[in-house]
């Protein structure tokens, strides 16, 4: 299947939206519904922004509690699979109906609903987000965007033919620390860049510490089991290795530790150096089951070359599990050691130390002792969703960017459950040109109910 090649747009970027778009075209589906004309509801969102919530607690109350702060959202509908995870939402957010199927909740507000937040484990974000999506939803949705490389494809695709203003919950992409970063490789600071390495000192057995199955438990009564496994295959009910936060580390449900911190950590270096996909990739792990994600790993990508690169080839090393790059390619001074996540870009005129959530240092100290850093200023990522929403504009963390971002964190995933093998990537084709086994992983099988779609 021919697929349009990727592309990484500027964080500049933004253009409206025709005003049609504003509100999903789809019918309520609930005997009895009622659906606020489209009509009305353009009329008023200038006041309000009416938002419906997949997943209320852990990062989802991170998320809702943040784009609830904006003075113009006013919440609809909250979902989630366990009954006794809405106090948060309900105590900063009283009154808003509780829903334990994000489907029934969609298809009864219907067009009641402008945009849909998006915070549950990583195997059920496409399931939800498209379905909301197709409503002709704005949404937000949390980091890894989605659970597999042709899932990250369709949410690209289906919001470009929807013309719908999009976000991934990756926040310090807003941050002033990623932005100066950014800034610093396009202003030539440390040159053309040579090669880059990114890493996190988590693994991916980092949170159930097991690599099989656990023994089946009966299912409290305040969660859906089945709802919970939505899209992935049937598996009992196990008390404290999947829900409420353990099912990271587990390959039906999350993303490992690559998932979990690679679309933050490698956010900035797609923006500093514009990579698009690369055409590459190669794992070296100790080794996993099929079960759970490996523990400390290297995955080396090759990029083709870009403005900002020495070269027409760059290599990212991406390390987790405490690995980390040899200190002294960074030209540290003596004291003065790697922080525990971040990238280091090797420039030719010097290396630029991005800490995950720091600012960053140019090196050698004395070379840019007396260079002055140019003010960038942060900003809410909640509220510029919100405010693109509101004012039919792009945001500069849509799926247009945060698609191709998650399509080669979701790559190197795969490249980790095949260690060793150099995976010759095609980005236009979505697919491996030297491996069908690796196609094979490009995408699952959904349980009858839970399916996602191809966009034509």
């Amino acid at each position: 299947m021919s697929q349009p090649s990727l592309s990484h747009p500027s964080d500049s970027r933004s253009y409206k939206i025709p005003r049609r778009s504003f509100i999903g075209s789809a019918t309520a589906l609930a005997v009895g519904t009622f659906a606020m004309p489209a009509v009305v509801r353009a009329s008023v969102l200038a006041q309000e922004l009416n938002v419906a919530v997949v997943g209320v607690n852990g990062m989802g109350w991170s998320d809702l509690s943040s784009v609830g702060s904006h003075k113009k959202v006013k919440f609809v509908g909250f979902c989630d699979i366990d009954s006794n995870r809405f106090d948060q939402a309900d105590k900063g957010f009283p009154g808003v109906p509780h829903f334990t199927d994000y489907r029934e909740m969609l298809s009864k507000l219907g067009s009641s609903v402008d945009a849909v937040i998006v915070s549950t484990p990583d195997h059920m974000h496409a399931p939800a987000a498209m379905m909301a999506m197709e409503m002709g939803k704005h949404l937000y949705c949390q980091k890894p965007l989605t659970h597999t490389v042709w899932e990250a494809r369709q949410m690209r695709l289906l919001a470009e033919r929807k013309n719908l203003t999009t976000q991934m919950g990756n926040q310090i992409h807003s941050a002033k620390e990623y932005r100066l970063g950014v800034r610093l490789i396009h202003d030539g600071a440390i040159g053309k860049i040579k090669e880059v390495h990114s890493w996190v000192g988590v693994q991916g057995r980092q949170y159930c510490n097991r690599t099989d199955r656990p023994a089946a438990a009966d299912v409290p009564a305040n969660v859906n089991w089945d709802l919970w496994l939505g899209a992935a295959q049937e598996r009992p009910f196990a008390p404290d290795v999947y829900h409420p936060f353990k099912w990271r580390d587990w390959q039906d449900f999350g993303s490992g530790a690559l998932g979990d911190f690679g679309c933050h950590i490698l956010d900035p270096v797609f923006g500093a150096v514009k990579l698009t996909a690369p055409t590459s990739i190669i794992a070296q792990n100790d080794g996993t089951t099929n079960e759970v994600w490996p523990g400390p790993e290297t995955i080396t990508y090759t990029f083709p070359g870009t403005e900002h690169t020495a070269g027409n080839e760059l290599r990212v090393i991406w390390r987790d599990g405490g690995l980390k790059p040899p200190r002294e390619l960074a030209q540290l001074p003596d004291g003065v050691e790697l922080p525990n996540a971040g990238s280091l870009f090797i420039g030719e005129g010097g290396t630029m130390v991005l800490p995950h959530v720091g600012m960053p240092a140019l090196y050698p100290k004395d070379k840019f002792a007396t260079r002055t850093q140019p003010e960038v200023q942060g900003t809410n990522h909640w509220h510029d969703w919100v405010d693109a929403v509101i004012e039919g504009k792009k945001t500069s963390d849509g799926f247009e960017v945060a698609g191709p971002l998650t399509e080669t964190v979701q790559l190197g995933n795969i490249a980790a459950r095949m260690p060793g093998r150099i995976l010759q990537w095609s980005a236009k084709e979505l697919k491996f040109s030297n491996e069908p086994n690796a196609n094979a992983m490009l995408t699952k099988t959904y349980r009858k109910g839970f399916e996602v779609k191809a966009v034509n």
